[in-house]
């Protein structure tokens, strides 16, 4: 009550000329339509140093993209860019190479969001921030580079407008790489000589974005940012709102000033269409509101969304209504359907064109595009006073009597700096991260519903078909936790995709300190994803919590540091709590929060200490031989294989088997058929036995729930399990590596793979008994650490969790 008062008055006094408040929080009537007017333009310009790109627009930055077609070229941009980290130091005028690695397009089948991910991939490439842009793909994908080139020319993307190259890797790695690393080295100079020059306001696209908000966030932070943004479109420019459903319940503020009733039924439209959507799946728009969120006053959408929706200025008119990353072209206000997902919807508006990003925050959110600014501004002064190494702006000053016209003019002032090429806190930072608008299944699969608790299996192994010989294997393990393994690793552990960019900032830290080498340490990992917040609750999120606490109890996991960003779903109190439940320890687990430890810094110094203080008590512990019983190994299959590969396989299986090592498969392998059809399995009896990211209660053969997953998410779920090695059995090209389970990839001869030979572990001979030997010495030489698979050696990686069937964007 108190803060809807305070909202009131403050309303009143910002925009004393605005319809009265009430009026806002009552349900829209389209009868009542009447058409909006835009404010009027200024006479004269102001001007900030941008770069001239012609019918592309006017850039706020000078980039190179390394643009990864489909989530399978993901780990080779990622390596790509981290060869060029030092460029801006060699080349001034450019200001650096990154990496646009996502999670889409990775199904073999057609897959819903192709148009869309098309439309933001078109976007990425001639944004005017981008002075050249390398497109990556295999040539096999779905979305590939022929279909990349075919839809940018039908839509008519200007792409021959500057520099780029559709690069496909039909070579080794390794070979790879230095062939695209002379591309990228012969553009260097000539962006170079691109130089700013004075442009006007007009040709600014300012994309408003809100994320980890709190009650203050529609009384300071969203209305500094609808001050600018009216400014911004008095001069002729841009601005571009966006997160369809954190406007539901707002929509009579939203439509107050609206241009015609046709933009007006359009947003209503995309707000039912999003409804609906939602709905097939079994969620609705109340699933949205975040744990920050709900601890800092914005208990359902309606309250979330009221706030939010002061992005907009009362003065200012909705203009135009426009899909995700569609492109703006004309002056005045845009909203842009896109789920509440920041980063996601973050991603459609630079794909609209958006060369600047407003990102308001109550928590204290630290997201950053890769190559487009964000300036955050943060809603409370205390907040802000924790934080403020990295946010820009504090709106807390408002609070505090300081007036709106004063706080808008200042952060025009730091704007101007910021779109001439001063840093934003978020580029200071080195911190960046990207996702586009997350897949979403078929029609078949909507009709399951996610209301229902997601059945956790017994964890039982299968019964075999035949007597084991129980004849065992050996290999030279490490001591980790009193128990035997094959490595000792340091995990630091995102709870969220927010924290996730963080997690790897840890890791290098660490590893540069070399902290745990003498006592046996040998690697620190990071696991980046995109969940644990922004996407639905139900199935999908027991799946998340069940796959990562899970990582926890990873054999090889000597010591962990579970990270949270500070105002997500899975914050680190839930995590605790449900770790508890599954028996972890949570005095043996590091947890560290980005918001509540003050910033990226400090939680970087303080997880350090954390780290430095345990390993000091580890014990020193020497290489010993042990028997591989209840060692875990995965497997995963890819496309038809001759009939030799079959009974490798199933030879290979079966000595694990008779190791009492325990075998996991997805459902969906061709391993499964194999095995039933040799007999070593029963058929009738075949059904799986895991949940994705379960561990298993025995040793022996275990088939893990992997429903809609690809090979990449497989493998998490796997790795939840606890396995120690996966053995991929590919047909054409290799996949990515896992980060922290070695991942041994096996080709024959006779298909597509002989292109990338140079990247497999293993070329199978046509006799069974002799490639199920060679199978088992490499198991034996990785598990001793004598071999690191050639993926995992080259950082060739990538960890994304499946979101299942149900499993959407909100």
């Amino acid at each position: 009550t108190v803060l809807a008062e305070f909202s009131k008055r403050s309303m009143s006094s910002q925009f004393p000329d605005s319809p009265n408040f009430e009026n806002y929080i009552q349900p829209f009537n389209i009868k009542n339509f009447n058409p909006g007017k835009q404010v009027t333009l200024y006479s004269e310009q102001k001007f900030f140093e941008g770069f001239d790109r012609g019918k592309r627009g006017v850039g706020t930055r000078n980039y190179i993209i390394l643009l990864g077609t489909s989530v399978h070229t993901a780990g080779f941009v990622r390596q790509l860019a981290d060869s060029f980290k030092k460029i801006p130091e060699l080349f001034p005028n450019v200001d650096g190479v990154v990496p646009i690695a996502h999670t889409e397009g990775g199904t073999n089948e057609p897959f819903n969001n192709s148009e869309l991910l098309l439309r933001t991939l078109s976007g990425f490439a001639v944004h005017p921030n981008v002075g050249a842009v390398l497109s990556v793909d295999f040539g096999t994908e779905q979305i590939n580079n022929k279909v990349l080139k075919e839809y940018l020319e039908e839509n008519k993307y200007p792409i021959n407008m500057l520099i780029h190259n559709f690069f496909s890797i039909e070579f080794s790695y390794n070979e790879a790489l230095s062939k695209a690393s002379k591309i990228i080295e012969q553009w260097l100079p000539q962006l170079n000589n691109i130089h700013r020059s004075e442009q006007p306001y007009s040709k600014v696209k300012l994309a408003l974005q809100c994320g980890g908000s709190d009650a203050f966030s529609g009384v300071s932070g969203n209305p500094l940012a609808s001050w600018i943004g009216k400014e911004i479109i008095r001069y002729g420019g841009m601005v571009n709102l966006a997160e369809t459903d954190e406007l539901m319940g707002s929509e009579a503020y939203v439509l107050a000033n609206v241009k015609d009733i046709e933009t007006a039924e359009r947003f209503l439209q995309l707000s039912e269409r999003f409804k609906n959507w939602a709905s097939r799946y079994g969620h609705s728009a109340e699933g949205n509101p975040s744990g920050g969120n709900i601890i800092r006053g914005l208990y359902n959408i309606a309250i979330k969304s009221i706030g939010a929706a002061r992005k907009r200025h009362p003065d200012v008119r909705l203009d135009h209504v426009i899909e995700y990353g569609e492109p703006m072209t004309e002056s005045g206000f845009y909203f842009m359907d896109s789920p509440g997902n920041d980063p996601e919807s973050i991603a459609g508006q630079v794909a609209s064109g958006a060369n600047l990003v407003y990102f308001v925050t109550g928590n204290g959110s630290i997201t950053n595009f890769p190559f487009v600014p964000t300036i955050k501004i943060m809603t409370t002064t205390e907040r802000f006073e924790l934080l403020h190494g990295d946010i820009d702006f504090n709106a807390g000053r408002f609070l505090e009597g300081e007036s709106l016209d004063s706080l808008g003019e200042n952060l025009m002032r730091l704007t101007q700096k910021v779109l001439s090429g001063q840093k934003s806190s978020g580029e200071k930072a080195g911190h960046s991260q990207i996702n586009i608008w997350r897949d979403w299944y078929g029609k078949d699969a909507r009709e399951v519903s996610c209301k229902k608790p997601e059945e956790v299996l017994i964890g039982k192994s299968l019964v075999l078909g035949y007597q084991s010989s129980k004849k065992p294997l050996f290999y030279e393990a490490v001591q980790v936790k009193g128990q035997y393994a094959s490595e000792q690793v340091v995990l630091v552990m995102p709870t969220s995709l927010c924290s996730s960019e963080v997690a790897k900032m840890l890791v290098r830290h660490m590893t540069e300190k070399k902290i745990g080498s003498e006592k046996g340490i040998s690697r620190f990992v990071a696991l980046p994803h995109t969940e644990g917040c922004g996407n639905s609750s139900g199935k999908s999120m027991e799946k998340f919590i069940r796959t990562t606490l899970n990582y926890l109890l990873h054999p090889n996991v000597s010591m962990a540091i579970s990270l949270e960003h500070g105002c997500e779903k899975a914050h680190n109190a839930y995590m605790c709590q449900e770790f508890e439940k599954i028996g972890g320890v949570v005095k043996k687990i590091g947890w560290f929060s980005i918001q509540l430890d003050g910033g990226i810094e400090n939680v970087l110094k303080k997880a350090t200490k954390w780290c430095q203080r345990n390993v000091a008590n580890l014990k020193e512990e020497s290489a010993k031989t042990t028997d591989a019983k209840d060692t875990r190994i995965g497997i995963i299959t890819s496309g038809s294989m001759p009939r030799f590969v079959k009974g490798t396989l199933n030879v290979f299986c079966r000595r694990l088997l008779d190791a009492e090592m325990t075998v996991i498969a997805p459902e969906s392998s061709a391993l499964v058929n194999v095995l039933i059809k040799s007999g070593t399995l029963k058929e009738e009896q075949t059904h799986p036995t895991l949940a994705y990211g379960q561990q298993p209660s025995d040793s022996g053969f275990h088939i893990m729930e992997n429903s809609f997953a690809t090979l990449e998410e497989t493998m998490a779920g796997m790795g939840g399990s606890g396995v120690q090695a996966i053995f991929s059995f590919l047909k054409g090209r290799p996949i990515s590596a896992h980060p922290m389970i070695p991942v041994i990839q096996v080709r024959w001869n006779g298909n597509r793979s002989i292109l990338y030979q140079n990247d497999f572990d293993l070329t199978l001979p046509e006799s069974s008994s002799q490639g199920s030997a060679q199978l088992i010495e490499l198991l034996e030489q990785v598990l001793s650490r004598k071999y690191i698979p050639k993926n995992n050696c080259s950082q060739n990686t990538i960890y994304q969790i499946s979101r299942g069937i149900e499993g959407i964007s909100l």
